[in-house]
């Protein structure tokens, strides 16, 4: 898939790694997405959503807005350990009991695995980024397959930003869509401007 992404896709998804380490949140979402293809105001779908009051600034912003006005992890981040915290409280198990039993048994910071022991991961960008990349949230997994998609209908053999904002926007429940719904922004409108920009190939 990633053979397909022109230059700039590229440093859009990388840069969405970059803004979310900056706003210290994990996993990258559909925001830091979304972020990182606007960070560019000489491209033309950004200079459209400026129009829109829709800038980088104002999405960084919303995020931290959102977050609470702090730094955190990222808004489209399941939270793992209360989910499991939750299915095991279902079936009668008080997770927070049992850790409190192991530490006060085999002393604080027991149920940590040594470093050298941890489990590799190898997740969905592990081909792309290689190891020790910040994980994508499943949301921002979907956009970028959806702009493959997008790219398979356009007939295009590539995928360019444009594309990736077509996927964002077809993905249409992250935290990226609702900041573009909250401030108004016509997806129609956005869709048919990034359709026409594909036309002229602004990668």
């Amino acid at each position: 898939m990633f053979e397909r992404f022109t230059r700039s896709a590229r440093e859009a998804v990388v840069r969405a790694t970059t803004e979310a380490k900056q706003l210290r949140q994990s996993p990258v979402g559909t925001e830091h997405l979304l972020l990182a293809l606007l960070a560019d105001p000489d491209w033309a779908p950004a200079a459209t959503l400026r129009a829109d009051g829709v800038d980088a600034a104002y999405v960084r912003a919303e995020i931290l807005r959102r977050a609470g006005g702090i730094a955190g992890p990222g808004a489209d981040a399941p939270d793992p350990e209360a989910e499991d915290a939750a299915a095991l409280k279902a079936i009668g198990i008080d997770l927070d009991a049992v850790r409190r039993t192991i530490e006060e048994t085999f002393g604080p910071g027991a149920l940590r695995l040594p470093r050298e022991t941890e489990p590799k991961r190898r997740g969905f960008m592990s081909r792309f980024y290689g190891s020790g990349h910040t994980p994508f949230s499943d949301r921002a997994k979907k956009v970028l397959e959806l702009s493959l998609r997008e790219a398979i209908r356009l007939k295009h053999n590539y995928i360019a930003r444009e594309h990736l904002m077509l996927g964002l926007l077809r993905e249409n429940h992250g935290l990226a869509a609702r900041i573009l719904t909250d401030a108004h922004v016509d997806a129609a409108t956005l869709r048919a401007g990034l359709t026409e920009s594909l036309k002229h190939r602004a990668a």
